[in-house]
């Protein structure tokens, strides 16, 4: 089956969608230690709160979003600005297509542009097909946080991997916005690179 890939800055119209995507892995599994979905308005806040400093993207696969990826502040203290977490969700009737690999890849790049040194993932164990994709991409395994959260009476796991995004610098300059990135071009040339 040929399916239309479409990347694009997220947008707060883009919340009811994403909200959607996000709604079951909070309900039915340890994945996000979540308890309580965020409504709308809530992952509406949420985009706000990321844009513009950082990425967030969706895909659409004809027409309807399949799946988001987006950065976020690492830490707090001065000495972090370079270092980015990501998160990436697709929705179940999506997975395997491509849509993550996709929107990691154009995330990074954009990420690499912005002027970030150092990205890090953290997954809820076992998740294999979530270790896959960050592999995929370039992550290499760190460590482990054992017993970390506990949900659905359990205590799980969260395994962190990282990847270096670019050579490190001795006299690195301020991470930029993502707004002050031309991330259209930068999209249009990652999507024409991996094929649509």
């Amino acid at each position: 089956m040929n399916m239309s890939f479409n990347i694009r800055l997220a947008t707060t119209d883009d919340a009811g969608a994403i909200a959607t995507i996000y709604r079951p892995i909070v309900l039915e599994t340890p994945i996000s230690f979540e308890t309580d979905p965020p409504t709308d308005d809530v992952m509406r806040a949420r985009i706000e709160k990321i844009l513009p400093q950082y990425p967030w993207l969706v895909c659409e696969i004809d027409g309807a979003i399949a799946g988001y990826v987006y950065g976020s502040r690492h830490r707090a203290r001065a000495a972090y600005q370079w270092a980015v977490e990501v998160t990436a969700y697709v929705h179940a009737d999506y997975r395997g297509r491509g849509a993550g690999k996709k929107l990691y890849v154009v995330l990074l790049e954009l990420l690499r542009l912005q002027g970030y040194y150092t990205a890090f993932g953290g997954i809820t164990l076992p998740n294999p097909a979530s270790v896959r994709l960050h592999e995929a991409v370039g992550f290499e395994y760190l460590g482990t946080y054992h017993n970390i959260g506990y949900k659905f009476g359990a205590w799980h796991d969260v395994g962190w991997w990282q990847l270096q995004l670019q050579q490190l610098s001795t006299a690195p300059s301020a991470p930029l916005f993502i707004t002050h990135v031309d991330y259209n071009t930068v999209i249009q040339k990652v999507i024409a690179s991996t094929g649509s």
